[in-house]
């Protein structure tokens, strides 16, 4: 059985926010168009945790967690001329982009703001510090459980 990974997943909270995945119980993460995001996608497990992230957001900050439900599948909206995820190199016999399930699994107590995490020592190697913009990253297990303890959760 391969070892549990860790993730974090980055959402404008007015396009897709942790309380409408609360809402919802789960969704695709469709949409993604770099290919290292789409690589740590297609390296998701089922059962792997996510921490989702709010981008865009006054504060910015990680806001609860999700786990992967279904693993890396095409992401058909690469394949639907007109729509905004179009690409036009992609080839649905070899697909470019991917996309993976996610289901909630709880909403932090408090936010962990953007400005915590740069803040706090234990996450200093963390890649939302040196890698900002990716919109899928990934976590080490460490940096995982002190986030949650952060945002109030044992």
């Amino acid at each position: 059985m391969p070892k549990k990974r860790y993730w974090l997943m980055k959402s404008e909270p007015d396009v897709y926010s942790i309380d409408d995945l609360a809402r919802d119980g789960s969704t695709s993460w469709e949409g993604v168009r770099n290919y290292k995001a789409r690589n740590n996608m297609q390296a998701m497990r089922e059962g792997d945790l996510v921490l989702f992230y709010h981008s865009n957001a006054k504060p910015p900050g990680i806001a609860g967690i999700a786990r992967v439900s279904r693993e890396a599948y095409p992401d058909h909206f690469a394949f639907e001329k007109g729509h905004k995820y179009f690409d036009a190199k992609s080839d649905a016999a070899k697909p470019r982009w991917h996309m993976v399930d996610i289901e909630f699994v709880e909403k932090l107590p408090e936010l962990v703001s953007l400005v915590d995490v740069k803040g706090e020592p234990a996450l200093a190697d963390m890649e939302l510090v040196r890698y900002m913009r990716l919109s899928v990253q990934e976590v080490k297990k460490a940096e995982f459980d002190r986030v949650k303890t952060m945002g109030g959760l044992k």
